[in-house]
């Protein structure tokens, strides 16, 4: 199929981009990297009257470091780079060692950053991946801007916080304590495919006196086994306080997968195994982020 018969914009400003939108809201679709929406478009599955283009909007696509330390990236910049990008390994290695799981190279050479986020897949990685990094989201429209989290931004299947009018223009990324560990699993039948289930890891340790090497924070965040990114908290919450040894990854592992996720099951896998493999690679990242935080490589 073809897709219907729309109008088509490609604004050369933010400014522009944002007019084209206050004035036709809901009836536009924004075109960023392309590789969701064209399909999309080609099933028919939406009809927009306009599409706006913001592929000439150079102003955002930048990797940056932000006043407080954190990582800046505009929502126009490319997975490719982010995968490149030195500065990204050493501010959100998490998010560096993410990005190559993101289909193929041919997709992560057009997808970018915010059309994956403002997409909203359950199925994604970046959804996930800025959930567990703490991460804001920008806002703005014609007269006005605001800041959101990335946990309140995601809001059911395919449903973000974004008004019609408002673009993401850009992702804020906190800095990274020190004695954190990281590590991303995922299982998909081919690498490249859509994640069967997959998990974000993150673990800071303590610093002080005899508590040196307990665990001081963790952070577990699931994609494809719920409509949103899930955020096992009950989960992280016993790793606290704990040395993160075989007993209490193996209690934060059997928590997340059996109280903290709603799976549906699909031709490849039926929830009860989606929540398997939920719990066999909690394991993983966790013990992995744990090696991680005490080896110092933070």
């Amino acid at each position: 199929m073809k897709p219907a018969p729309f109008e088509y914009q490609a604004p050369d400003s933010l400014d522009a981009a944002l007019e084209v939108l206050a004035r036709h809201g809901g009836d536009a679709k924004v075109l960023a990297g392309g590789q969701s929406l064209i399909p999309v478009l080609n099933f028919r599955l939406a009809q927009p009257a306009l599409l706006v283009d913001l592929n000439k909007l150079a102003e955002l696509s930048f990797i940056r470091r932000g006043e407080d330390g954190g990582l800046r990236i505009g929502a126009m910049t490319r997975h490719r780079s982010l995968e490149r990008d030195p500065l990204v390994r050493e501010a959100a290695p998490l998010l560096a060692e993410t990005v190559p799981w993101i289909a193929h190279p041919q997709i992560r050479n057009r997808g970018t950053a915010g059309g994956s986020l403002a997409h909203a897949d359950p199925a994604a990685e970046l959804p996930a991946i800025a959930v567990a990094l703490r991460a804001r989201f920008l806002l703005r429209k014609a007269g006005g801007e605001r800041w959101v989290t990335a946990a309140d931004f995601f809001q059911g299947l395919f449903t973000t916080a974004l008004e019609p009018e408002e673009l993401l223009v850009e992702i804020a990324l906190p800095p990274r304590p020190e004695r954190t560990g990281w590590s991303f699993q995922e299982i998909a039948r081919r690498h490249g495919d859509y994640a069967t289930v997959g998990v974000a890891a993150q673990v800071t340790l303590e610093e002080d006196g005899r508590d040196d090497g307990r665990c001081r924070e963790a952070r577990l965040v699931y994609l494809s086994v719920g409509q949103t990114p899930v955020e096992a908290r009950a989960a992280a919450a016993l790793l606290a306080g704990t040395d993160l040894g075989p007993e209490a990854i193996r209690a934060a592992a059997e928590t997340a997968s059996r109280d903290e996720m709603d799976p549906t099951g699909d031709v490849h896998a039926t929830p009860e195994f989606k929540r398997h493999l939920a719990r066999v690679l909690t394991g993983r990242a966790l013990r992995s982020a744990a090696e991680r935080a005490r080896a110092g490589r933070s």
